[in-house]
């Protein structure tokens, strides 16, 4: 199971600097992951310009991640799909420790109809959560490149663990 995040805001901030209207930005593509016959969460990803740039970097110009969870899960599922996903994509584990103590205050439990969405500049980002109501809430964010990368890459990297999942979500299968 891999980890989730959504958005559906009107605008973000990373750095402190107001980014894009990500919210215009045309979807690249959308995919649902499922586990035998469970839909766990459906996803889109969002670049300013509807195409992802496929580059040694996973996040070589701005993109938002958005997940909306199918089913409830806990935090502590989310946190540890997380860790799973890093080292199987081998990510050193004192890296992603330091990482996932980051997320620890971040991650929610999230309901099923509910959002996170990660919307990053390429360098650093920033985590979103959306109720069922709409409402959203910044959880927090990430301003190390390699962690940024890293969590975007459980989604967007080559070596990911749901490769079907990755070509729709960059495009590839349109």
């Amino acid at each position: 199971m891999a980890v989730l995040w959504t958005a559906t805001a009107n605008s973000a901030e990373i750095n402190g600097k107001p980014s894009a209207q990500w919210t215009d930005w045309p979807v690249v593509g959308q995919a649902t992951l499922s586990w035998f016959w469970l839909d766990i969460y459906s996803s889109q990803l969002r670049t300013p310009d509807g195409h992802y740039q496929q580059d040694s970097d996973v996040t070589p110009h701005p993109v938002a991640l958005e997940i909306r969870y199918l089913r409830d899960i806990s935090r502590d599922q989310l946190l540890e799909a997380t860790q799973d996903q890093w080292h199987k994509l081998g990510y050193n584990e004192s890296s992603s420790d330091q990482w996932l103590d980051a997320l620890t205050s971040m991650i929610p439990d999230v309901k099923a109809g509910e959002r996170l969405v990660y919307v990053s500049d390429g360098l650093s980002g920033q985590m979103y959560y959306f109720t069922q109501q709409g409402q959203q809430r910044l959880l927090g964010s990430v301003a190390n490149e390699q962690m940024n990368d890293a969590f975007l890459s459980i989604w967007l990297s080559p070596k990911t663990e749901y490769p079907k999942l990755r070509n729709q979500l960059i495009g590839m299968n349109r």
